[in-house]
Parts: structure tokens; sequence; C-alpha cells
């Protein structure tokens, strides 16, 4: 029987329909698949983690109560100071896999300023937590809204910092109430915006466990496909939790297999570049710029807009091109037809994981970007403020009408090299394997997780050089020096009616000359090179276990007096210049 409740988002909800037997069986096994994949985490380290955020709300009134001291404040001005911790991302939506760090802000009132925080917190913490609890600390002053990357007892955690314009936080403050944002400058109200965007979101679905099984679902999808990091251009966490929660309020009573279901097909067949809202936009005496394409001419320009429910409500998809579009909608289909199949039978939910086959079958040719740096605190900054860019780069291909398809990988391959000179430098960048360094192994950006590279990469960090005792230029000698590249793959797929000779060193030449400009870079301490890869030739080390680099075909010979007629082209048939 159908129940009748209250609307859910914009639009009425398109069935309140209760789950089925058959349903709810779905739903067991989605979950109990998800357990097998590892997106669930053991009890003992939930718990853990809970007991991590109490002592770190006690820190934050401590430093609170440090700041006021130092400043000689009245002593009842330091006793109701107070400070508070929030979480958001996926531990506070509670989608997140084990291992996954914790996004916290640490909110403060308003006569505790940045400086404090980097000049005091990592003592306070120091002094407060076990000897050895902390395993790992970076702060991060570049970063635009403040930030210290920690590693305590095995947990990551990215503790921000922001404070309000009130003289006190008190432990029950509600950080949706939009009177707090009054006197807040742009780095406040972002580093506020990751909270609030979270707290009002779990309150604009029917059922939150339903949300947080669909929500582990897809993003493990995401993730298994290549469809997920929002600096690529593709939706980041936070976009694809606004997107499952879409689903949630059109069909409240169901089961989270059923969402998952749901998802693929309203999603793959929505009726872009109409927005993803949630709630109806609303108004604010403080006037903060929010997403309105009638006001604003960019935001006309958003291809798939998705719109963040807090105010002042932001488009999170902004990053979005034409090609990440085109490949977002195939894969909405590839999974809504193996739900299909779920649905009846012929396929498991494992099915829907598969991972995907960018280097093993998608493509042929490959551009390489190779970003470079004599020092690692050098590339942290120099390889985040590349990958921001390189979509600028897929962009211009995109306008190259030789070229179907341009599609960047949403990581980059961090290595590490043993370079004697600046030949041997100018050989890595041209994608030579031989310097590598035997005994570090290769990373991808997001394992690394390295907060001045992400800060950089998010356009959260002021433009900057790093400089250090080890990032001296490289020059001839006996001994090795450490070189340290990131590199980033576009996947070029020649356009099927193409008859013209594809090139692509002009886009390559501009787009590498606009970066190579910028203040981030420094001559002779950061390198920055795009090469042309086949896929026979891509590195081994960006293969999984299991997976195997395709072979050079051989060529067959055509039959005496027979003419040759194949479409294909090699890559110096195509021109593949840069």
């Amino acid at each position: 029987m159908a129940v009748q409740q209250r609307q859910w988002g914009t639009t009425p909800s398109i069935s309140w329909t209760l789950p089925t037997e058959k349903e709810i069986s779905q739903d067991k096994e989605l979950t109990d698949e998800l357990k097998r994949q590892g997106q669930y985490e053991a009890p003992g380290e939930t718990e853990k983690k809970q007991q991590l955020l109490i002592q770190l709300q006690k820190i934050a009134v401590e430093f609170v109560k440090h700041v006021c001291r130092k400043n000689n404040l009245p002593q009842s001005i330091i006793n109701s100071a107070g400070g508070k911790i929030f979480t958001y991302g996926s531990y506070r939506l509670g989608a997140y896999a084990p291992g996954s760090d914790i996004d916290t802000l640490v909110v403060a009132p308003r006569h505790v300023t940045r400086e404090d925080f980097f000049e005091h917190m990592p003592s306070i913490l120091e002094k407060m937590l076990p000897a050895g609890a902390i395993e790992e600390m970076k702060p991060v002053p570049e970063a635009y809204v403040p930030i210290i990357k920690l590693m305590i007892f095995g947990t990551d955690i990215d503790l921000n910092f922001t404070r309000l314009a009130i003289s006190s936080v008190p432990w029950d403050l509600d950080v949706k109430d939009t009177n707090l944002l009054r006197g807040l400058d742009d780095r406040e109200l972002r580093a506020l915006n990751g909270p609030r965007v979270a707290d009002e979101l779990l309150q604009l679905v029917p059922q939150k466990k339903t949300f947080r099984t669909a929500l582990r679902a897809i993003k493990l999808w995401a993730q298994r496909r290549a469809v997920y990091g929002n600096i690529v251009g593709f939706p980041g966490g936070v976009a694809w939790g606004m997107l499952v929660a879409r689903v949630c309020q059109l069909y409240p009573q169901a089961t989270g297999s059923v969402i998952v279901m749901k998802f693929f097909r309203i999603i793959g067949r929505w009726n872009w570049p109409q927005p993803i809202l949630l709630k109806e936009s609303e108004d604010h005496p403080i006037q903060a710029r929010v997403w309105n394409p009638r006001l604003y001419p960019t935001d006309k320009y958003h291809l798939m807009p998705i719109i963040t429910p807090a105010y002042p409500a932001m488009c999170a998809t902004h990053n979005i091109g034409s090609t990440t579009k085109k490949i977002i909608i195939q894969e909405l289909e590839r999974g809504g037809d193996i739900t299909d199949k779920i649905s009846f039978g012929r396929l498991q939910w494992k099915d829907l994981f598969t991972k995907h086959t960018y280097f093993t079958k998608d493509y042929k040719y490959y551009l390489s970007i190779v970003s470079g740096s004599t020092s690692k605190d050098a590339q942290a900054s120099w390889s985040g403020f590349v990958e921001s860019k390189v979509r600028l780069l897929v962009q211009a291909l995109e306008g190259q009408g030789t070229i179907g398809v341009a599609r960047l990988f949403n990581k980059g391959f961090a290595r590490e090299h043993r370079c004697h000179d600046e030949d041997e430098i100018e050989a890595v960048l041209r994608g030579d394997m031989q310097y590598q360094a035997s005994n570090v192994k290769t990373e991808t950006t997001d394992n690394i997780n390295d907060p001045l590279h992400n800060a950089m990469a998010e356009g959260n960090a002021d433009a900057t050089t790093v400089a250090d005792s080890n990032g001296q230029m490289v020059q001839n000698g006996t001994e090795p020096h450490g070189f340290y590249t990131t590199t980033y793959y576009i996947g070029i797929e020649l356009a099927q009616d193409s008859t013209k000779k594809l090139d692509v060193s002009a886009e390559s030449r501009d787009w590498k000359e606009q970066q190579c400009r910028t203040a981030n870079f420094e001559e002779g301490r950061n390198y920055l090179n795009i090469a042309a890869t086949r896929s026979y030739d891509l590195p081994l080390d960006v293969f999984a276990p299991g997976e195997e680099r395709p072979t050079r075909a051989k060529k067959k010979l055509p039959p005496k007096k027979a003419p040759v007629t194949t479409r294909k082209r090699n890559l110096s048939a195509s021109g593949m210049e840069v």
C-alpha cells in the first residue's frame, strides 16, 4: 500500500510504494557485496574514530583558551570562548570506507586567527595527545583554507580552521544557522561550507540508512569506473551524494538497492543542463553570490549543474566538460543495463563494480603530461597546480575536429627517479623509465593525498614556489639526484569521419607555455612536458595486478593485388604530434 507523506525536494515524489520481499532481499545482497568489497569498517575502528573526535573536541577548546590567554583577555571571556569540531565529507555523510580520512573543521570565535592556528595548534596537539599518537603532522600555511594534515593512531585527519564573527562558540552551535555567515570573508565562508552542506544534505533525505547504503554503492561504482574526481572534470564525493539524495527524494520508501537501480536511469537520462536541486534556493541579507544562470553568465555554461543545498548555493560540478559529460552518461547507461539484469537475476552486484578498462582496452593513443621537480615539496605544489590546469588542455583538444574523445584519467601517477644531469631529466620527461628508483613504489595522487598538492589542485592555495635545501638544480656529477614526477594521461580517440592529419602540437605548446609563465613555475626546479604514447608503450605501473599491457598488433600483409581498405590509423599515420 502506498503511503502519502510530506514532499521531499523541489518536486513531488514519483512513488511512495513500500518495498517488496524481492527488493528487501536484493538490498541485503547489495549490502553483503559492499562488505565483501571492503566498504564497511569494523565496529572497533568506528569506535576508535569516535573517541579520537572526542579528544579533538577537547583540544579545540584548549586551543581557543590558550590563544585567549596569550592575548591577555579577561578570564570571563576565556571561560566562555568555547570552540567546536565539526566533521564533513564522507565521514559526516556516513558513507566512508576503511582507511578513509576524516574531514574536520575547528570553529573558533573572532579573536582567534589563522596565524594562531598554525602557531599554537601543533604544540597543543602534541601536548594533549598520548606520546607517539601523532605519526604525521603537516601544516599547510599556503592553503586558502588553513589545514593541518594529521595521522593519529593510524587515522588520517584533515584538520581545517575557520573563525566566526562572534565572541564565543558554544558546544551546541548549529552550523546550519545562516546568521553565522555575517561578517565572514570568502575564506571563512568556504571553510564553513563543508559541514553546512553535509548537515543540510542529511536533513533532506527521507531515510538516512537507505541513502548511505546507496551512496556507498554509487561511490564505489564511480571510483571503479574512473568517473570520480571534481578537479579533473567528474563529480566528486559530495556531488555524487547530492545525486543519490535526489533519487532518494523521488522514492522515499525505497530500499538502497532500488535507489541504486533507479539512480542510473534517472540521472543518466536527466534533462541537462536543468540543475539538480535538493531544495529551493534561499535568499539571505548577507547577499553572497549564489548559483544563478539568469544573473551570472558563467553559470549558463555549466553542463551538468548539481547545486549545493546550503546557502550560498554553489555548483559542485562546474569543472565538467563536454567529454567528461559524455563519459559520465555512457557509464550511467552501462550501469543501468547491468542493474536491469541484476533485477532479473541475470547478473550479480559484483558485476556493477568491475574495474574500468581505461589503460587495457579503451584507447590506442595517449598524451602523457609529465610534471617534475627537484624536491618532493616543490613537486607537491607544482603537480597540484598542473593537475588543476590539465582540463584546460582537454578543452583545447576537444575543439580539434580530428579528435573524437579526449579523456583525462582521474588520477596522477607519482614516481621518483635518480638523475645525474639535465639530459637524464629530459629523458624522464619524455617517458623514459630507466632512471626510476627501483626501491620506491609508484603511487597515485589519491593514495598519497598530500595536503599541499590537494590545496593547489583545488585552487585553494596561494601562488607559491617551495624552496628547500633538497631542491637544488640538478648539476652534472657522479652522484644521482632525486627527481620527482607526476604523470597524467589523456586517452585519445580519433574521430571516425576525420581525414585530416592530427596535429596537437599547437594546443600542447600553448598550454605548456601558459603554465610555465605563471608564478607557480620556477626555472631549474620545476619541469613540464607533453609526450605522445601508444597503448603498448604505457609504463607497466599503470596496470593493476592481473591486467596486461596491450601488445603491438602485427601488420597483416594484404593479399596480392587486393586493395588496402582499412579505416584504422597507427600513431605515425594519424600524425599524433606534440
